[in-house]
């Protein structure tokens, strides 16, 4: 029975048309005010109105939106018109760049320059005029938000609604040469009433970032590259004070980023003396298991062209054959890097990323090494691919280290007319001097990832040698089957927006089939209310057998053996619309030989659209026949949003296990689309116990950091 649907959707005609909106000449100048008051705009083709997605599918939406696009040979303009029947209950605080919209009224807008339908750029702007940017990853199943480019918005709210203009110039993006028509998509959301309409594929079944069902932007001019080049000088000054005890020492440096367009769609990258000063902090975790946690990549010159490096279906939570993270950190310490070259893109059907790197020797930490990493991948059929990526060198200086590994996916949106269908299978093996065991790895799944039925199958098998020196992978010597079905009806009519029944289930073994753990989740009670509050109650089932000693808190071992368990949750959510929100969650039941309560709460609070909280804690009560723990994390940031183009962002993180407090306070001023000033200063207080001064400093820092874009 399965074959012959699939069958039957790998030859499926591509049915429906793609509406196309014809892109209007600059003839005057365009100020990026928000007002849509040039003469330009008047002549301009529009889209006249979006189609509703949700509460009704296919309903009147609340307010008209009007869409209307502009291009000469340096820039792309899009001006959007939002209609609103009451304007004093648009929804919009955040003014911090990149910050997140899910919760307010929004634009969102999705480019692909290339109409291969597996790429994109992502921007989005919110009634107040801050701006967020990101990369379609996965063929458009997410996209990465770190990924900065250079661009205006500007936004301006009347009796009438609010309206927007943006200005994106064809340098910040790579783009096919000689296409007349790139793919594009508009959505907006008005959050009051949870409502969200889009231009093409107006449809809950597919995400906007999938660009193979986006529209089509026509009669796009010839673009003016010139040389395609740009260069980025950044200075750097402070002080530092890296531990009790120590000397501070001031701190002067400068680096140079260049970028360098070969033709309109293939980008070559230079870092020189590299600094990543600007980058936020990473979040603590509490980590209850016996694996490593993973943190995203956050620096610039790593996230340019980065969705080009992903890598296998549904792999990106668990294995990375190439995670950039392993350059420049080794075990939490920075290792500072020389140079590295970088070049992404794409020639035809075919995507390019590949990457050299050369650290410096860091006392105590790494030596000198060299490092790289290559990805090519082909398109196939309409939105499938086969690729290849390698890696070359080990961040530790180790001998013989290389990765390789295949890929396929299969991709359409088209099954049974208009659902999505992904199969994928993939496989690696690394190589380095001393591994020994089985050093492969390999795997396969079936996703139809659509909004009433989400169903996925998969299984992977990696080996006990499979250590892959500039990968991640939390957990080797296992096979994994994985098997998720949920159903999410919506209730049109009642104070129900939609019901999540999620079962999802994952069951590990040792390489000889030997049961190592299983994890069952299930949700008989998720719903997201008409209000948008959200209820949820879960049961999980859990298992795991240990073959060593695991310390799971300090002074707390539990010994090798097999245990079960069953682990409840209570959440409630508060629609995150109002200026006060949150999410309470309570997880108990037994663990491992006793019992465990989790407490966690998130929070926000928005006063004034300049200034916001936000809140999240967590604490952890284990009580076990080896010993008892408690652990509390809390993290507190406070924002200073004074306009989007200047920010002042204060993290403060606590944890009872290290017995610290660590501030990171940022300021970011855009002075110029092309130019940034970055403050960043880091305190860390920690508890002394064998001193008797307690509590006292234990490192602090303070960093200036300019930069500069010049293009021609």
């Amino acid at each position: 029975m399965l074959l012959p649907l699939l069958l039957a959707a790998l030859f499926a005609a591509d049915a429906g048309s793609r509406p196309a909106l014809r892109v209007g000449p600059i003839q005057g100048d365009i100020q990026i005010d928000g007002r849509l008051d040039e003469p330009d705009w008047v002549s301009a083709p529009s889209i006249a109105e979006l189609t509703m997605m949700e509460p009704t599918t296919g309903g009147a939406p609340t307010g008209r939106t009007e869409v209307k696009v502009l291009a000469n040979g340096a820039s792309i303009v899009i001006g959007i018109r939002c209609f609103d029947p009451d304007p004093t209950r648009i929804v919009a605080f955040t003014k911090e760049r990149d910050g997140d919209f899910s919760s307010e009224d929004h634009l969102l807008l999705v480019l692909d320059p290339f109409q291969d339908g597996r790429s994109g750029y992502v921007f989005s702007v919110n009634p107040g005029g801050a701006r967020s940017d990101g990369l379609v990853v996965s063929n458009g199943e997410s996209i990465d938000k770190n990924w900065d480019g250079v661009w205006e918005a500007a936004t301006e709210r009347d009796a009438f609604g609010w309206s927007a203009e943006i200005r994106i110039p064809v340098l910040s993006i790579n783009f096919a040469q000689g296409l007349s028509a790139w793919g594009f998509n508009v959505q907006r959301r008005i959050q009051r009433n949870q409502e969200t309409e889009r231009w093409a594929a107006a449809s809950n079944d597919i995400k906007i970032y999938q660009t193979s069902r986006a529209g089509l932007l026509t009669d796009l001019p010839d673009f003016a590259l010139g040389l395609g080049l740009s260069v980025r000088p950044a200075l750097l000054g402070g002080f530092n004070h890296p531990a009790r005890g120590a000397s501070t020492s001031g701190t002067g440096d400068a680096s140079l980023d260049i970028t360098k367009r070969v033709g309109s769609n293939l980008t070559a990258s230079l870092t020189v003396n590299t600094d990543f000063a600007e980058t936020e902090a990473d979040t603590r975790q509490t980590n209850l298991t016996r694996f490593p946690l993973f943190f995203p990549e956050k620096r610039a010159f790593f996230l340019e062209g980065s969705d080009t490096f992903g890598f296998g279906l549904g792999l990106s939570g668990d294995i990375r054959p190439f995670f950039s993270r392993r350059i420049g950190l080794v075990a939490g310490s920075e290792v500072p890097i020389l140079a590295g070259g970088k070049l992404s893109g794409r020639r035809g059907r075919t995507s390019l990323g590949g990457l050299f790197v050369r650290t410096r020797d860091e006392s105590g930490v790494a030596p000198a090494t060299s490092l790289a990493a290559i990805r090519v991948r082909r398109n196939l059929f309409d939105e499938s691919s086969f690729g290849f990526i390698a890696t070359s060198g080990d961040p530790l200086g180790r001998t013989g280290a290389t990765t390789a590994g295949v890929d396929f996916t299969y991709q359409t949106s088209r099954y049974r007319g208009n659902k999505n269908l992904w199969i994928g299978g993939w496989g690696l093996m690394a190589r380095r001097d001393g591994l020994t065991g089985s050093r492969e790895a390999w795997g396969l799944k079936l996703d139809l990832p659509n909004d009433l039925w989400d169903i996925a199958a998969s299984f992977r098998r990696v080996g006990d040698g499979f250590d892959p020196s500039l990968g991640f992978v939390p957990r080797r010597a296992v096979k994994a089957y994985r098997l998720s079905i949920n159903y999410s009806p919506r209730r049109e009519g009642t104070f129900i927006r939609q019901m999540f029944h999620e079962f999802r289930s994952e069951y590990f073994t040792n390489l000889q089939g030997e049961r190592e753990s299983y994890r069952i989740f299930m949700a008989p009670i998720n719903w997201r209310l008409e209000s948008g509050d959200r209820v949820e109650a879960n049961i999980v089932p859990t298992g795991e057998r240990l073959a060593a000693p695991f310390e799971i808190a300090d002074g707390v071992v539990i010994p090798a053996g097999t245990y079960d368990w069953r682990r409840y949750r209570l959440e409630v959510e508060t629609a995150a619309k109002r200026r006060l929100a949150g999410q309470l969650t309570w997880w108990f039941g037994g663990f491992y030989s006793g019992t465990l309560h989790q407490l966690e709460a998130e929070g926000s609070w928005t006063p004034s659209p300049i200034v916001s909280f936000l809140l999240n804690a967590e604490h952890n009560i284990g009580r076990l026949r080896e010993g008892s723990f408690d652990q509390t994390l809390v993290g507190v940031k406070a924002r200073l949003n004074l306009s989007p183009d200047l920010q002042v962002n204060s993290f403060v993180q606590f944890d009872n296990e290290t017995r610290s407090v660590g501030t990171n306070t940022r300021v970011r001023w855009t002075f110029h689309p092309q130019g940034d000033l970055f403050v960043i200063y880091n305190h860390n207080i920690r508890d002394f116990k064998e001193s008797p001064a307690g509590w006292a400093t234990d490192s602090n820092a303070l960093l200036v950091k300019a930069q500069y874009v010049w293009r021609r």
